[in-house]
């Protein structure tokens, strides 16, 4: 071998080795930041149970993936509604430290705070671009975040549901007058739009319905997408089945964790499960809107009658929202300010979605 050969094969052992030791010392420090990190052992209560689609999935999907990007370092137990305590008692057990965390929607909080409504779904509100935007570019998450503080708690948006249907009804609704004494199931802010119109609405938890539908406890409903309903097998008593969701456009599913359990996260394990919640609300919007198609056509396979509220009854249904949630504001600074940021962002917004999409 020549002279020029040997030094340049000395050089090339020589930077192979030292790259070698660079990546040693990387690996050794990533090591020893992950064994620096105590072991995160988690209890999380659900309100909704693992096998229901979209809601109970996502949350207990949690469960895999933190373990999974933590090395098994940081685990989080899904638990099935009741298991550890009663669904609606989730907030305050968290709150308190009784319980780690909860998997649910904000809107069950409503009786806690009017806000926690709006950062579940905003009747007439945005899509999902929108949302997003609106949550962690546009002031929302800000608001949220302090309002979850203030008991005690932090949440992370980690998953949600494409627009939902708006009701199933015995009978087709062709006018806002025919709301006036209904009895149904509804969630959240639009429950308050259709009360202000003179129905009776009562939350019921999703295996409630049904029976209720069946003995006339109730004579309408509504509840999910068209995937999540079917397995409720709402279909086998009514046969009219309306869209658009004008009080859920989209919905925001989080987890709960009482704020002392949150802040003794280091940073590494605060940014994985943040992560976690990231992949989450990706895999619910995909998920979501893959299963529609199918799930509409085995309800019209049934004899439904999917049905469009007409122009008139969104219009009448839109300015009650906004009667509704004027008269919020005037009660709860923390409602309105998370209203003007909302309405103020789909007023900018517009511009955009008019001029960026096709009309379908």
């Amino acid at each position: 071998m020549k002279q020029s050969e040997m030094k340049l094969s000395r050089k090339l052992a020589k930077g192979l080795l030292t790259g070698a030791l660079c990546l040693s010392a990387i690996a050794a420090t990533a090591t020893v930041s992950l064994a620096a990190d105590n072991p995160v052992r988690w209890k999380m209560q659900s309100w909704f149970p693992s096998k229901a689609p979209h809601a109970g999935t996502t949350g207990f999907d949690i469960q895999t993936k933190i373990k999974r990007v933590s090395g098994g370092n940081f685990q989080i137990r899904f638990f099935e509604p009741g298991a550890l305590i009663p669904p609606a008692e989730c907030f305050d057990s968290v709150k308190k430290g009784a319980v780690d965390a909860c998997w649910s929607t904000p809107a069950y909080w409503y009786g806690k705070d009017p806000a926690f409504a709006l950062f579940s779904a905003a009747p007439f509100g945005p899509d999902w671009p929108g949302l997003l935007a609106w949550f962690n570019y546009h002031g929302g998450k800000e608001i949220y975040e302090r309002l979850y503080h203030k008991h005690n708690m932090h949440a992370i948006h980690c998953g949600g549901m494409i627009p939902e249907a708006s009701g199933w009804f015995k009978e087709e609704i062709k006018s806002v007058e025919q709301f006036n004494g209904l009895k149904i199931r509804f969630l959240g802010l639009g429950a308050l739009v259709l009360d202000k119109l003179g129905a009776s609405t009562q939350l019921l938890a999703g295996g409630d319905i049904f029976p209720a539908l069946e003995l006339g406890t109730i004579d309408a409903t509504e509840f999910a997408a068209p995937s999540v309903d079917w397995n409720l097998g709402f279909w086998q008593i009514v046969k009219n089945y309306y869209f658009p969701g004008w009080h859920q456009p989209a919905t925001i599913y989080d987890i709960m964790i009482n704020l002392d359990k949150w802040n003794a996260l280091s940073d590494t394990q605060k940014a994985q499960l943040e992560m976690v919640c990231g992949d989450n609300v990706r895999q619910a919007i995909a998920l979501g809107e893959s299963m529609q198609p199918d799930a509409l056509a085995k309800h019209q396979s049934k004899g439904v009658t999917v049905r469009r509220w007409p122009p008139e009854v969104l219009e009448k249904l839109e300015g009650t929202w906004r009667t509704v949630a004027a008269e919020l504001s005037t009660k709860d600074a923390t409602f309105k300010e998370a209203y003007d940021s909302l309405t103020a962002w789909q007023d900018k917004h517009k511009i955009w979605l008019e001029l960026g999409y096709l009309d379908r």
